[in-house]
């Protein structure tokens, strides 16, 4: 009943500046697994790097290194393959969201923050991501979703490789939820340039930064994350942090800077003001209602490509109420081990018990 869903249950985000496959992160994903009340079931979204022809290999690194390093754990990885804003692969085909609704855990990482934003931005995902955080399921964001989840993102392809000149992007705001605007740098502490090349804040240097924080409102929190290194924020009756890997939290608010060592801290002792929601917003209660009707189902795995294909091709023939081949479709996705199931959003695969 959507009476129950009044008070969220938001899970812990994790946020990674980078290594986030390197055995020093290790730790960090045992910490999020134990906060978990069931065994770790993982959704990777190719989301970021879905430009890439390659980005189901970026997210099956993840993927092996994840179920590698919590083998204990015994987890479920599974890969959505939402890589476009638009089409077969999109962000918008709820199809292929089937494993996200008994996930416990979602991961999204590299790629390009600018990209992610794009594609991300009004996207039926995007609401999903949402209605999964109020649902207690935990995020992680690494690399580019890092900085795309901020108020304003630093384009760093568009500066550092590209060229242009220096300047912010809107981002996905998504922890305006809690009523905080917050700046995410990952790669802070980056030495890649060597003597010859300041690489630090993300690629920028010391001095582009300081003017590209010319152009932010002062009192905006910057939060810079040092390499190999990850803040967990757990969203109980007071908010919590924990820092954790081989660096430090650089935080920056106006005038003032502090830095955070590996521990746990209270937000609120250094100036950051979470405020929870207190009820769940109109437009989540149905994503949300799907979820907790598929918690008890099976773990269903990413429907193959011609799946999908014949998925699409009977969405077209029942829109021209041709449900001659609207029944033929349905049997050929039938033999192939799938089951499709007509919503009022479209339609939803269920891969049948064998």
């Amino acid at each position: 009943m959507v009476e129950q869903l009044q008070i969220p249950n938001y899970g812990p985000i994790t946020l990674f500046g980078s290594g986030e496959t390197l055995p020093s992160s290790g730790k960090t994903y045992e910490y999020i697994a134990n906060l978990l009340d069931n065994e770790p079931v993982i959704s990777i979204i190719e989301t970021p790097a879905g430009f890439q022809p390659n980005s189901e290999i970026v997210a099956r690194k993840v993927a092996d290194y994840i179920s590698n390093r919590l083998q204990n754990y015994h987890p479920t990885v599974n890969l959505i393959a939402a890589r476009k804003k638009d089409g077969e692969f999109s962000a918008n085909n709820e199809s292929l969201f089937t494993p996200m609704l008994t996930s416990n855990w979602i991961f999204l990482g590299p790629g390009s923050p600018t990209y992610a934003i794009r594609t991300l931005s009004d996207s039926m995902l995007l609401n999903y991501l949402y209605a999964l955080h109020a649902s207690g399921c935990a995020l992680t964001f690494s690399s580019a979703v890092v900085l795309a989840i901020s108020e304003f993102t630093l384009p760093v392809y568009e500066i550092y490789k590209v060229g242009e000149e220096l300047h912010w992007a809107n981002g996905l705001n998504f922890l305006n939820q809690f009523g905080l605007g917050l700046v995410f740098i990952p790669h802070w502490n980056n030495t890649s340039g060597g003597a010859e090349l300041d690489t630090s804040r993300c690629f920028m240097g010391i001095d582009r930064f300081k003017e590209l924080r010319t152009q932010l409102p002062n009192d905006l929190p910057i939060i810079g994350i040092d390499e190999q290194t990850s803040l967990t924020m757990v969203f109980e009756n007071e908010v919590k942090w924990k820092v954790e890997g081989i660096g430090n939290i650089t935080i920056l608010i106006g005038s003032k800077e502090m830095s955070l060592t590996a521990g746990e801290y209270e937000p609120e002792s250094i100036g950051l003001l979470f405020q929870r929601p207190k009820n769940i917003p109109d437009q989540l209660k149905n994503t949300i209602e799907k979820i907790k009707r598929n918690k008890n189902m099976n773990i269903y795995k990413t429907p193959p490509d011609e799946v999908l294909r014949l998925a699409e091709k009977r969405q077209t023939a029942r829109r021209s109420k041709d449900w001659q081949t609207s029944d033929a479709l349905r049997n050929q996705i039938l033999a192939l081990g799938w089951e499709i199931n007509d919503t009022s959003d479209g339609y939803e695969l269920n891969e049948m018990k064998q």
